[in-house]
């Protein structure tokens, strides 16, 4: 079976790199924390391949289509992904997806959240296949993310030692 990055480069997506906060902010908290054989993973958002947040910000149903939405979501798969190969060296160390948490910036009224956070599970499972792929998940609606945002994931997953 092909590796994960390989897998990547034939649907011709690249890992982003690391997020760059905007000046003067701090983020205390480690991207990505291994205990034992679990990976749990920070809320990540859209990102660029240079590590900026990636356009369009705003609030799904406003500013955001749910396409708009779900694009968004699968730059965020990106994102997790990016963090994970950098604290795990090799993607293909990922044994299985356990529980991903979908956030979506939306607009009063706005409840298509699951539609848009497909964009972040779809591609999981195109990389990770039905059963290795396959997790529990939220998809909820938020009032605000950081930085307008309009997707933010975290996750957890299994690793190989």
């Amino acid at each position: 079976m092909a590796s994960i990055e390989n897998r990547l480069a034939s649907l011709g997506l690249v890992l982003p790199a690391p997020v760059t906060p905007p000046p003067g902010l701090v983020l205390p908290f480690r991207f990505v924390r291994i205990q034992g054989t679990r990976a749990y993973v920070a809320g990540h958002g859209p990102q660029n391949p240079d590590g900026s947040l990636a356009a369009p910000l705003g609030k799904v149903g406003r500013e955001l289509s749910v396409e708009e939405g779900y694009a968004a979501a699968r730059l965020t798969a990106l994102s997790v992904l990016g963090s994970l190969r950098r604290a795990l060296g090799d993607l293909d160390r990922v044994r299985a997806w356990s529980r991903v948490f979908g956030m979506v910036n939306s607009a009063p009224g706005f409840n298509r959240q699951p539609a848009v956070i497909n964009g972040f599970s779809d591609l999981i499972l195109e990389l990770w296949g039905a059963e290795a792929g396959a997790h529990a998940r939220s998809a909820v609606g938020m009032a605000e993310l950081p930085f307008d945002i309009p997707v933010e994931v975290e996750a957890e997953v299994e690793i190989a030692a």
